[in-house]
């Protein structure tokens, strides 16, 4: 069971001023790799899982812009924390399963 929920805004620098879609369609990449489970949004990504886990997610995540070339990675992350329970995003959205 996951005991934690993170939300993952990044907004990686690019090297030419270029758009940052494609950097940011490559750290969904990565989540999706992680295998766990993940919602995207219009301004950030929550994902589920264990927090080590998903704390290491976002440092691959960094990882991935910094070699495509990204001088700078701001990442500004929000963390649901549930120590010793369950951190679930179905039961957080339960009132509002279609987001309104």
């Amino acid at each position: 069971m996951a005991n934690a929920l993170l939300s993952i805004q990044i907004l990686p620098r690019t090297p030419n001023g270029e758009s940052v879609i494609p950097y940011v369609d490559r750290a969904i990449d990565v989540i999706k790799a992680s295998g766990v489970p993940y919602r995207v949004a219009p301004l950030e990504t929550t994902m589920e899982g264990e927090l080590d886990k998903l704390l290491a997610i976002v440092q691959e995540m960094n990882g991935a812009m910094a070699e495509m070339g990204c001088p700078s990675i701001i990442s500004q992350i929000k963390v649901y924390y549930v120590p010793a329970g369950t951190a679930s995003m179905d039961a957080l959205l339960e009132k509002y399963p279609d987001g309104q």
